[in-house]
């Protein structure tokens, strides 16, 4: 059982989180041309024409796969507690990370991508969304460190 769980979890992980790192990182380039704002406007003028539907389908992968990559922590949770490793201080670490880093493109990198294809999103918050989600994808670059270091493990 714990083989199964331990697999789901990373192909999961791959699954779910990873299209959705990639997809909040390339968002803001091509959010950029949209709003006419930034270096990214300018590197990317031929592609203009195309810049919002690509910046479209990059929310959509972000909303749906942001929605799919629940699965992750609950199956964390699950193989924890069958390995009887909730207690350990790296798991209680990761789940934090975790609940910051989804609560962080629910409440702020989701709702940003929505503002800048409605055009109501400022230069200044596109500078914001590509910091946040830099932040957003430490979070899951200390998350996985956390899973392979196991500090205080028993």
């Amino acid at each position: 059982m714990e083989n199964i769980l331990l697999a789901a979890h990373v192909l999961a992980g791959i699954l779910f989180v990873g299209p959705v790192a990639v997809t909040t990182s390339l968002f803001p380039r091509f959010a950029a041309p949209a709003t006419g704002t930034g270096a990214d406007a300018v590197a990317t003028a031929p592609a203009v024409a195309t810049a919002p539907a690509v910046a479209t389908v990059l929310h959509r992968i972000t909303r749906v796969y942001g929605i799919l990559a629940l699965v992750v922590p609950v199956i964390g949770l699950v193989l924890a507690a069958v390995q009887g490793r909730l207690g350990e201080i790296w798991i209680t670490i990761a789940m934090v990370l975790t609940a910051v880093a989804g609560a962080l493109l629910a409440l702020r990198i989701v709702p940003a991508q929505r503002d800048a294809l409605t055009g109501s999103l400022d230069p200044g918050g596109l500078r914001m969304m590509r910091m946040l989600t830099g932040v957003f994808n430490l979070l899951w670059a200390a998350v996985v460190v956390l899973m392979i270091v196991r500090p205080g493990a028993a």
